[in-house]
């Protein structure tokens, strides 16, 4: 019964998404057309991640370390389990911010329009792919604008999910512009919606976020890299097996 409840939340919640997404489209494409209206490009995808959540019944709750100085730009540095984590990111930077995910993302009607104008696309098999979306990504963060990475690269393919290693790639650019790295755990969206939900179904719940206090990288050097990553893999890590949602390596 459990599982044809979760069947039947997913069901509706992907109706929900095409239905809340039809609706703004117009509004979405006028905006992406050039020049590509940035603020407003983000506003509109933060009204649609809020109305989605709310029609399926995802309730996304912040805690926060410390206030967050939002009148600074940060690499915002996330865990990865589910679909929800990018609502819930959209949800916690608001419009100031630029995502950078697999090339793939091209592809998907809702974001591959982001992907095709204001979010990076990047093909991780490919050098040059890599070069140029991190090139892209610095002219967005001297521009004064967040910079979202799943540093795993990827959602485990085991479940219940671990985390997984970290890229090297978001801490070397954080180092290289002097942008400090927000590392954030997203707890339990996997108990909501594994992935896109397509094996385990999804089910409405509170998904709890923990926005830990930034990391400043001014004083570091390109040696201080790899420190960089352990330290906020651990910071997530430790913040997982605390909340005892997600088993650690």
């Amino acid at each position: 019964m459990k599982r044809l409840f979760k069947s039947i939340h997913l069901y509706y919640f992907q109706i929900s998404l095409a239905l809340i997404f039809s609706t703004l489209y117009p509004a979405i494409f006028f905006f992406s057309r050039k020049p590509v209206k940035f603020h407003a490009m983000n506003r509109l995808r933060w009204y649609f991640s809020y109305l989605s959540s709310v029609f399926s019944g995802f309730i996304f709750r912040y805690t926060f370390e410390e206030k967050i100085d939002w009148s600074k730009n940060y690499i915002i540095c996330a865990n990865h389990t589910s679909n929800l984590d990018i609502t819930a990111i959209i949800l916690l930077a608001k419009r100031n911010y630029v995502f950078m995910g697999k090339e793939e993302l091209l592809k998907n009607f809702i974001t591959g329009i982001y992907f095709r104008t204001i979010d990076i696309p990047l093909n991780r098999d490919s050098k040059m792919s890599a070069f140029r979306a991190f090139k892209k990504a610095g002219e967005n963060l001297k521009e004064g604008k967040h910079l979202v990475i799943f540093p795993e690269g990827m959602i485990s393919e085991s479940y219940p999910p671990v985390l997984q290693p970290f890229k090297n790639g978001p801490f070397k650019l954080a180092i290289e512009n002097g942008v400090s790295i927000l590392p954030v755990t997203i707890r339990n969206s996997w108990n909501l919606m594994w992935d896109d939900g397509k094996q385990h179904g999804s089910a409405p719940g509170i998904c709890d976020i923990c926005v830990h206090a930034p990391i400043g990288t001014k004083e570091m050097n390109a040696a201080d890299a790899e420190d960089l990553k352990d330290r906020v893999y651990n910071i997530i890590n430790d913040s997982l097996m605390i909340h005892d949602n997600v088993k650690p390596l």
